[in-house]
């Protein structure tokens, strides 16, 4: 199948630019012994992870059900003989949920003392045998975010990691390891900034662990990134302090290896720009544009105004809101023309729903030679069974 023969609304997932991905991110761990895992929380299409298997560490989970795909999907994947890692963090567990958590996992995230305590008489079982490394959430109070606060883990009133103030002068019995992650989408100067901050203020617990996690957030596969500064970096941490360094990207894994196909299904006249109501949804189907926000990009547009005509794009659900941008192009639109948003593998299958009752989009994968395969289908079902 060809991508002009596909169902719409689509999300496409690009194989070869996945794959591109993965051996940069490959490239980091050869080169300065990082160890690098699948953020699910970005990107969890899990017919790919035979692929992701191929190139990276593991995975890393926000709770129980991300551990269990990673633990079924991912796991088995490797044919080489090479143990993949699985590890969670969650800002509280579950007491119901702990034991299976512990039981698919080999390492674990704690975001407070309480937690680590509370849970104790569980966990220290698996450490025992050996299954289980323990860590702590750190947070070093340093923001390096200009205006999204909702995804700046380091803002005043954080809920997430225990700030220096409030750690013990020695880590609890059965730590051996140290978490932080207050990045979002960022290149490595910021990453760089943040370690000597939590160098600086959380040291003296390094010679009692035996790894520290530098989280997510990283955009290594974009175009710019100094991937040079960032292997630097873990050589050195490896070689000062005598422990492993994890990173745990989510975007730059599949950072623009997918698309977002829509078909045009009217067009409205208003006294400002005509609006191409669309099969997609930003709601539905892309909430970041309307949560962070941000303007998706388009092939083959411009900024309203830039090219000859403008449109405002929207969507066929009842909320007023619920608007994509205003774009141009160079040609006239018409009902039936299809449009491709990129970028759209990160933060979009996983953060979807069903509002108004719109389906799903489908999940396909386009593969290194063009071709189109359909991983997923949603129905009526689909819909209902979330109610």
């Amino acid at each position: 199948m060809k991508i002009e023969n596909i169902n719409t609304p689509a999300y496409v997932i690009d194989e070869k630019k996945l794959r591109e991905n993965l051996e940069v991110l490959k490239r980091v761990q050869d080169e300065s012994g990082a160890r690098i895992l699948l953020a699910q929380k970005a990107f969890s299409a899990y017919k790919t992870y035979p692929l992701v298997a191929k190139y990276l560490t593991g995975a890393t989970a926000s709770g129980l059900y991300e551990a269990r795909l990673a633990y079924e999907e991912l796991m088995p994947c490797d044919a080489n003989g090479k143990k993949l890692e699985n590890h969670v963090f969650e800002p509280a567990f579950k007491d119901e949920e702990f034991e299976e958590v512990v039981g698919i996992v080999d390492h674990i995230v704690f975001n407070s003392l309480n937690q680590l305590e509370h849970h104790r008489k569980v966990w220290e079982k698996k450490v025992e045998e050996g299954r289980l490394s323990v860590g702590l959430r750190i947070n070093p109070e340093y923001s390096t975010q200009d205006g999204h606060e909702i995804y700046d883990p380091c803002a005043p009133g954080s809920r997430l990691g225990i700030r220096r103030v409030d750690m013990p002068d020695v880590l609890p019995d059965g730590v051996e390891g140290l978490h932080f992650h207050t990045l979002c989408e960022q290149g490595f100067e910021p990453l760089k900034e943040t370690f000597e901050r939590v160098e600086k203020d959380f040291a003296k617990f390094f010679k009692q662990i035996k790894w520290i996690n530098l989280g997510g957030g990283h955009h290594i596969t974009r175009e710019g990134y100094d991937v040079e500064g960032l292997i630097e970096l873990v050589k050195r941490i490896r070689d000062t302090y005598g422990v492993e360094v994890y990173l745990e990207p989510g975007e730059a894994i599949a950072l623009d290896a997918g698309y977002l196909v829509t078909t045009v299904m009217d067009i409205v006249e208003t006294e400002k720009y005509p609006v191409l109501i669309l099969d997609t949804s930003a709601a539905c189907h892309m909430p970041d544009v309307l949560e962070m926000p941000y303007r998706p990009p388009l092939r083959d547009s411009g900024e309203a105004g830039e090219k000859t005509y403008t449109y405002r794009l929207s969507s066929r659900t009842c909320l007023a809101g619920d608007v994509i941008g205003d774009f141009s192009f160079d040609d006239k639109k018409e009902i039936g023309d299809r449009l491709v948003f990129e970028d759209m593998a990160i933060y979009s299958m996983v953060k979807n729903n069903t509002f108004n009752g719109m389906a799903l989009p489908d999940i396909d994968i386009m593969h290194e030679d063009g071709s189109i395969e359909v991983l997923k289908t949603f129905g009526y079902q689909d819909f209902k069974c979330r109610l």
